[in-house]
Protein backbone atom coordinates (compact mmCIF):
# COMPACT_ATOMS: atom_id res chain seq x y z
CA UNK A 1 0.00 0.00 0.00
CA UNK A 2 1.36 3.67 -0.73
CA UNK A 3 1.86 5.69 2.11
CA UNK A 4 -0.60 8.06 2.22
CA UNK A 5 0.94 9.91 4.90
CA UNK A 6 3.98 10.89 3.11
CA UNK A 7 2.96 11.54 -0.53
CA UNK A 8 2.38 14.62 -1.44
CA UNK A 9 -0.65 15.82 -3.33
CA UNK A 10 -1.03 16.67 -6.73
CA UNK A 11 -2.76 19.76 -5.23
CA UNK A 12 -0.81 20.79 -2.10
CA UNK A 13 -1.46 24.15 -0.84
CA UNK A 14 -3.79 24.65 -3.34
CA UNK A 15 -7.48 26.83 -2.07
CA UNK A 16 -10.10 28.47 -4.11
CA UNK A 17 -13.38 29.37 -3.88
CA UNK A 18 -15.36 33.03 -3.53
CA UNK A 19 -18.13 34.33 -0.77
CA UNK A 20 -20.16 31.33 -1.94
CA UNK A 21 -18.26 28.24 -1.96
CA UNK A 22 -15.13 27.19 -0.71
CA UNK A 23 -12.49 24.68 -2.64
CA UNK A 24 -9.94 22.76 -0.73
CA UNK A 25 -7.84 20.11 -1.57
CA UNK A 26 -9.41 16.96 0.64
CA UNK A 27 -7.06 15.52 3.31
CA UNK A 28 -5.27 12.40 2.76
CA UNK A 29 -6.94 9.13 2.24
CA UNK A 30 -6.42 5.83 1.44
CA UNK A 31 -8.65 4.40 -1.86
CA UNK A 32 -9.81 0.61 -3.29
CA UNK A 33 -10.99 -0.15 -5.90
CA UNK A 34 -13.57 -3.18 -5.48
CA UNK A 35 -15.17 -5.54 -7.81
CA UNK A 36 -17.66 -8.09 -6.54
CA UNK A 37 -20.63 -10.11 -7.39
CA UNK A 38 -23.74 -9.65 -5.01
CA UNK A 39 -23.21 -12.94 -2.93
CA UNK A 40 -20.18 -11.50 -2.08
CA UNK A 41 -21.10 -8.16 -0.22
CA UNK A 42 -22.37 -9.48 3.05
CA UNK A 43 -19.12 -10.77 4.00
CA UNK A 44 -16.98 -7.85 2.46
CA UNK A 45 -19.14 -5.46 4.17
CA UNK A 46 -18.43 -7.19 7.71
CA UNK A 47 -14.68 -7.56 7.18
CA UNK A 48 -14.77 -3.51 6.23
CA UNK A 49 -17.05 -2.86 9.02
CA UNK A 50 -19.56 -0.51 6.45
CA UNK A 51 -22.58 -1.85 4.07
CA UNK A 52 -21.22 -1.82 1.01
CA UNK A 53 -24.25 -0.75 -1.09
CA UNK A 54 -26.40 -2.52 -3.58
CA UNK A 55 -28.00 0.07 -5.26
CA UNK A 56 -27.42 2.62 -7.63
CA UNK A 57 -25.72 6.35 -6.31
CA UNK A 58 -26.00 5.63 -3.24
CA UNK A 59 -23.22 4.86 -0.54
CA UNK A 60 -22.30 3.40 3.02
CA UNK A 61 -20.01 5.22 5.68
CA UNK A 62 -19.24 4.41 9.17
CA UNK A 63 -16.40 6.12 10.98
CA UNK A 64 -14.37 8.21 8.54
CA UNK A 65 -15.00 4.83 5.61
CA UNK A 66 -17.27 5.31 2.82
CA UNK A 67 -18.00 2.53 0.21
CA UNK A 68 -19.78 4.41 -2.84
CA UNK A 69 -21.57 2.17 -5.38
CA UNK A 70 -19.79 3.25 -8.92
CA UNK A 71 -21.49 0.13 -11.10
CA UNK A 72 -23.86 -3.03 -10.24
CA UNK A 73 -20.61 -5.22 -9.08
CA UNK A 74 -18.09 -1.78 -8.37
CA UNK A 75 -17.14 0.30 -5.74
CA UNK A 76 -14.42 3.17 -4.59
CA UNK A 77 -13.90 2.54 -1.35
CA UNK A 78 -12.45 5.84 0.74
CA UNK A 79 -10.92 5.98 4.57
CA UNK A 80 -10.07 9.28 5.94
CA UNK A 81 -8.35 7.47 8.05
CA UNK A 82 -5.60 5.99 5.66
CA UNK A 83 -6.21 2.69 7.24
CA UNK A 84 -4.83 -0.39 4.50
CA UNK A 85 -7.89 -1.63 3.50
CA UNK A 86 -5.95 -4.11 1.71
CA UNK A 87 -5.42 -5.70 5.01
CA UNK A 88 -9.04 -5.53 5.90
CA UNK A 89 -10.17 -7.68 3.05
CA UNK A 90 -7.36 -10.08 3.60
CA UNK A 91 -9.38 -12.54 5.72
CA UNK A 92 -12.64 -11.97 3.51
CA UNK A 93 -12.76 -15.67 2.01
CA UNK A 94 -15.13 -14.74 -0.80
CA UNK A 95 -14.65 -13.95 -4.46
CA UNK A 96 -13.57 -10.52 -4.66
CA UNK A 97 -10.81 -8.41 -6.56
CA UNK A 98 -9.29 -5.21 -4.77
CA UNK A 99 -6.91 -2.73 -5.74
CA UNK A 100 -5.06 -0.52 -4.16
CA UNK A 101 -5.61 3.40 -5.86
CA UNK A 102 -4.25 5.57 -2.92
CA UNK A 103 -1.58 6.90 -5.33
CA UNK A 104 -4.23 7.76 -8.54
CA UNK A 105 -7.04 9.41 -6.68
CA UNK A 106 -6.67 13.16 -5.45
CA UNK A 107 -10.03 14.52 -3.38
CA UNK A 108 -11.69 17.99 -3.76
CA UNK A 109 -13.73 19.44 -0.98
CA UNK A 110 -16.73 21.95 -2.65
CA UNK A 111 -18.71 23.09 0.22
CA UNK A 112 -20.99 26.05 0.78
CA UNK A 113 -23.52 27.15 -0.17
CA UNK A 114 -22.87 27.91 -3.78
CA UNK A 115 -21.30 24.30 -3.78
CA UNK A 116 -24.30 22.89 -6.05
CA UNK A 117 -23.86 25.75 -9.22
CA UNK A 118 -20.29 25.55 -8.96
CA UNK A 119 -20.49 22.02 -9.53
CA UNK A 120 -23.18 22.44 -12.02
CA UNK A 121 -20.95 24.39 -14.34
CA UNK A 122 -19.54 21.17 -15.14
CA UNK A 123 -21.91 18.17 -14.58
CA UNK A 124 -24.71 17.45 -16.68
CA UNK A 125 -26.50 15.65 -13.73
CA UNK A 126 -29.01 17.30 -11.56
CA UNK A 127 -27.51 17.97 -7.98
CA UNK A 128 -30.45 19.41 -6.10
CA UNK A 129 -30.86 17.99 -2.90
CA UNK A 130 -34.23 16.46 -3.97
CA UNK A 131 -32.34 14.60 -7.05
CA UNK A 132 -28.54 13.97 -5.42
CA UNK A 133 -29.34 14.29 -1.38
CA UNK A 134 -26.71 13.41 1.17
CA UNK A 135 -25.32 9.81 0.58
CA UNK A 136 -25.28 10.12 -3.28
CA UNK A 137 -22.36 8.81 -5.03
CA UNK A 138 -21.98 8.95 -8.97
CA UNK A 139 -19.05 8.55 -11.74
CA UNK A 140 -19.82 11.00 -13.38
CA UNK A 141 -17.98 14.19 -15.79
CA UNK A 142 -17.03 17.20 -14.61
CA UNK A 143 -16.08 19.15 -17.94
CA UNK A 144 -13.88 17.02 -19.81
CA UNK A 145 -12.74 14.41 -17.19
CA UNK A 146 -14.09 11.29 -15.06
CA UNK A 147 -14.87 12.03 -11.22
CA UNK A 148 -16.54 10.15 -8.79
CA UNK A 149 -19.37 12.99 -7.30
CA UNK A 150 -20.37 11.89 -3.69
CA UNK A 151 -22.57 13.98 -1.32
CA UNK A 152 -21.10 14.03 2.09
CA UNK A 153 -23.72 17.21 3.49
CA UNK A 154 -26.48 19.18 2.62
CA UNK A 155 -23.84 21.92 0.93
CA UNK A 156 -20.54 19.65 0.56
CA UNK A 157 -19.46 17.50 -1.99
CA UNK A 158 -16.21 15.09 -2.53
CA UNK A 159 -15.15 15.34 -5.99
CA UNK A 160 -12.46 12.29 -6.70
CA UNK A 161 -10.25 12.67 -10.18
CA UNK A 162 -7.35 11.00 -11.10
CA UNK A 163 -3.99 12.72 -10.06
CA UNK A 164 -3.38 13.64 -13.50
CA UNK A 165 -6.75 15.53 -14.42
CA UNK A 166 -6.65 17.50 -10.66
CA UNK A 167 -4.93 20.59 -11.89
CA UNK A 168 -8.07 21.05 -14.61
CA UNK A 169 -10.79 19.76 -12.43
CA UNK A 170 -9.30 22.02 -9.39
CA UNK A 171 -8.92 25.15 -12.16
CA UNK A 172 -12.41 24.68 -13.63
CA UNK A 173 -14.24 24.43 -9.95
CA UNK A 174 -12.19 27.41 -9.47
CA UNK A 175 -13.57 29.27 -12.41
CA UNK A 176 -16.86 28.54 -11.60
CA UNK A 177 -17.05 29.08 -8.07
CA UNK A 178 -16.01 32.66 -8.93
CA UNK A 179 -19.52 32.60 -10.96
CA UNK A 180 -21.03 31.42 -8.11
CA UNK A 181 -20.46 33.68 -5.98
CA UNK A 182 -22.16 36.66 -8.20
Amino acid sequence: MVDVAIRKSALSGRHGGSAAVRLTPAPAASRLALRAPAESLKALSSALGVTIPDAPKTSGHKDGRSALWLGPDEWLVIDESGADLMAAFSGADVLHSATDVSHRNVGIIVSGPGAEVTLSAGCPQDLSIGAFPVGTCSRTLFGKAEVVLFRTEDHTFRIECWRSFSDYVFGLLAEAAGDAGH
